[in-house]
């Protein structure tokens, strides 16, 4: 299991940090971001997303996992059938259900709580923007791993198994291997030395990155 630690304070470098988020979930990001856990490569887990994004869309998700990997075994638990599955269970047992209805509800006070004054559009619904049952596997575990009681992010996590990465996800130019980065970049040498503005080399894909075993026995037999 790989229940989260105290969520970690964001280190103050955010034009490193929205340079790697950007790489993470493969776009620009449309608003600031504060990195709420990371792993133990000082990488982001989770992020807090404001309400209202920066041209005024509302946004619903409170929480986003930014985690390749976490991303990448979901994915595989909603192709299964997941969410129905555990909408199933809800249906079924009267006590996950109002536990789940509790995480919405406070999801959902304490992301309207930061909706800035005089927007004209706000979000709405519970963890995800769900308007009734579970939306998004995604989004209850991102809601738990930034340690908050979400009994499906729990449960979640549970089955995702560990998320110990052997090597970071995304890499720092300068300290590695030419063949780590991806192929348009150069030399670690020449990318070490800032640029004409000062500006040291983004930060990059490692290519080389690959999927620990699920389970941390795994790698022990």
């Amino acid at each position: 299991m790989s229940s989260p630690d105290a969520p970690s304070a964001s280190v103050p470098d955010q034009t490193r940090d929205r340079a790697v988020l950007e790489i993470q979930i493969g776009r620009p990001l449309r608003a600031p971001a504060c990195v709420t856990k990371r792993c133990a490569f000082d990488l982001p887990v989770v992020i807090t997303v404001p309400p209202v994004l920066e041209h005024g869309e509302p946004f619903p998700t409170r929480y986003w996992l930014a985690c390749p990997l976490a991303h990448r075994r979901i994915a595989r638990i909603e192709a299964a059938g997941g969410v129905r599955d555990v909408d199933a269970r809800c249906a079924q047992d009267v006590e996950l259900r109002e536990a789940v209805e509790r995480a919405h509800r406070r999801y959902a006070q304490e992301r309207d709580a930061l909706v800035p004054q005089g927007s004209k559009l706000k979000p709405t619904g519970g963890v995800g923007g769900s308007t009734g049952g579970i939306k998004c596997l995604h989004a209850h575990y991102a809601d738990f791993a930034a340690g908050n009681d979400n009994p499906v992010g729990a449960w979640v996590d549970g089955q995702i198994g560990s998320l110990n990465c052997a090597a970071p996800c995304v890499v720092e130019p300068s300290v590695l291997e030419p063949s780590v980065l991806e192929p348009s970049v150069v030399e670690p040498s020449v990318v070490d030395a800032p640029d004409a503005q000062g500006e040291r080399a983004r930060p990059q894909r490692n290519v080389q990155w690959t999927e620990p075993p699920q389970n941390d026995n795994e790698s022990r037999d």
